[in-house]
């Protein structure tokens, strides 16, 4: 009995440990007189580190978490851009959450 609840906290812990990064607020331009605002939008990217040193979609994430959060303001670009990241640990390696928050700029 002991051992069972020993396995199912030490099973707890490793997947339900995290880490998350600090916001990072970007500079960017700000909204044009020829542009519009669409609102805000954000966009999600993850990727993994199988055993440490095998990447699965790392090179392209932050592309990928910006080209989202864009296409879900309708616009064409982001302004007032915050990133962030999640990290959190399996058995089998580290998996990277990417996340891109602005405020979506349309032409008028």
């Amino acid at each position: 009995m002991k051992r069972g609840f020993f396995i199912l906290g030490l099973l707890l812990l490793l997947t339900n440990a995290a880490c998350h990064s600090t916001q990072l607020r970007m500079p960017s331009e700000p909204i044009g007189a020829n542009e519009r605002s669409t609102g805000i939008s954000e966009g999600h990217s993850g990727g993994f580190m199988l055993m440490g040193f095998i990447p699965i979609n790392q090179n392209d994430r932050f592309q990928s978490a910006l080209n989202t959060a864009v296409a879900k303001s309708g616009g064409t670009r982001l302004t007032d851009v915050v990133i962030s990241e999640r990290w959190f640990w399996t058995p089998v390696g580290n998996g990277l959450v990417f996340k891109v928050q602005g405020v979506g700029v349309a032409p008028k």
